[in-house]
C-alpha cells in the first residue's frame, strides 16, 4: 500500500496547488493515509506537548483518578489503562492510557448551558504550563486541519472554503496517548479500528507500533518521518463523501518500549449535517447530525 509523503507548502505557498490537490485526492481515495510535511506546526510546541504528556502520565494514579473520563463526561479527561476497547468485533481490551481535551469553553458558555452535544469544560491536572501548552497545540492543529480541508474541497470540485463553517467550533479531541511495553500475548496497544471523524492528525515519537490494513490486504507498518504528521481519513468524511474517500483500518501493536503519540481527531461542529456531498452520486447513507454520529461511535468503545 502506498502511503505518500505530501509537502503542504506546495499548497499553502500557492506554487503547486493543483499538483498537491491531485496528490492528496489520490491518497484519500487510495490508502486513506498520508504523511504531511511542511505543515507549519512548530517543533518546539510538539516537543512541549510530549514533555507535558510524560509529566501527566507519570503522576500517581490517585492524582489522575479525579480526572477520569467516566466521571467528567463529554469525552474529556483521563482514560485509564484497560478501560477502552477499540476493536468492536473482538472486544479485546486496549493496553494504553490516554488524556483528552476538547474545544475549550468556560462554564458559562451558552452552548454548555443549552446542553449542546459534546460541549463541556475541559479538566486539567495541576501541572505547570500543562493547560497553556495543550491549548496552544490544539489551536495550531485545528487551524491545520481546517486548512487541509481546502484542498479536500477542491479535489471534490467544491468551493475551497466549503467545509470552514462546519469546522469552526468542532467536536475535535486532542488525545495524549501512552502505550507501555507489552507482550503481544497480552493484547494490542489499540485494537483494529477506523477513526470516527473527518480527519486525524497524528504525531508519534518514532517508536514503531502503528499498523495499517489495506482493504482486502494484510497489516503493514506505517512509515515514519520525524516531525511529519500521519494523516488519515475518518469514517465521518468517508460518509460525507459518499464513500469516494476511504477510511482505512489501523491498530497499534504491542510496543517493545514505551510508545507515545499525540492524536488530533477533527470531528465537525455538532450541528453539521453529514449528507452526501454534491457531485458524489446517489446517497449511500441517510443524513445524520455530526453529534449523533460521533455519539454512536464513542458509546461502543467504553467498557
Amino acid at each position: 500500500m502506498n502511503v505518500p509523503v505530501l509537502d503542504f507548502t506546495r499548497f499553502s505557498s500557492g506554487l503547486e496547488k493543483e499538483g498537491f490537490v491531485r496528490d492528496l485526492g489520490k491518497a484519500c481515495r487510495g490508502s486513506g493515509f498520508f504523511l504531511l510535511t511542511g505543515h507549519g506546526v512548530e517543533e518546539a510546541l510538539i516537543s512541549g506537548v510530549f514533555s507535558k504528556a510524560d509529566e501527566f502520565f507519570d503522576l500517581p494514579t490517585e492524582d489522575k483518578q479525579p480526572l477520569d473520563i467516566r466521571r467528567n463526561g463529554q469525552n474529556r479527561g483521563w482514560v485509564s489503562e484497560g478501560s477502552e476497547t477499540l476493536d468492536e468485533t473482538s472486544g479485546q481490551v486496549d493496553v494504553k492510557e490516554a488524556f483528552n481535551i476538547g474545544f475549550d469553553l468556560t462554564a458559562d458558555d451558552p452552548r454548555i448551558l443549552a446542553g449542546e452535544p459534546f460541549r463541556g469544560e475541559n479538566v486539567w491536572p495541576e501541572l505547570p504550563e500543562f493547560r497553556e501548552t495543550l491549548l496552544r497545540y490544539f489551536s495550531a492543529v485545528h487551524d491545520l486541519g481546517v486548512a487541509l480541508h481546502h484542498p479536500i474541497a477542491l479535489d471534490l470540485s467544491l468551493p475551497e472554503t466549503y467545509f470552514d463553517s462546519s469546522l469552526d467550533a468542532p467536536m475535535a479531541t486532542l488525545r495524549l496517548l501512552r502505550y507501555p511495553p507489552s507482550d503481544p500475548a497480552n493484547g494490542l496497544g489499540a485494537g483494529a479500528h477506523t477513526d470516527y471523524g473527518s480527519i486525524t492528525l497524528l504525531m508519534t515519537d518514532g517508536e514503531p507500533g502503528l499498523q495499517i490494513r489495506p482493504r482486502g490486504g494484510d497489516w503493514i507498518d506505517a512509515p515514519h518521518i520525524p516531525g511529519a504528521f500521519v494523516v488519515n481519513i475518518g469514517d465521518c468524511l468517508m460518509r460525507w463523501t459518499n464513500d469516494v474517500y476511504v477510511s482505512t483500518p489501523h491498530r497499534v501493536a504491542a510496543p517493545k518500549r514505551k510508545r507515545r503519540s499525540i492524536a488530533f481527531f477533527l470531528d465537525p461542529n455538532p450541528d453539521a449535517l453529514i449528507a452526501a456531498l454534491p457531485g458524489t452520486g446517489d446517497p449511500l447513507y441517510p443524513p445524520t447530525m455530526a453529534s449523533d454520529y460521533l455519539r454512536s461511535r464513542l458509546n461502543a468503545t467504553i467498557i
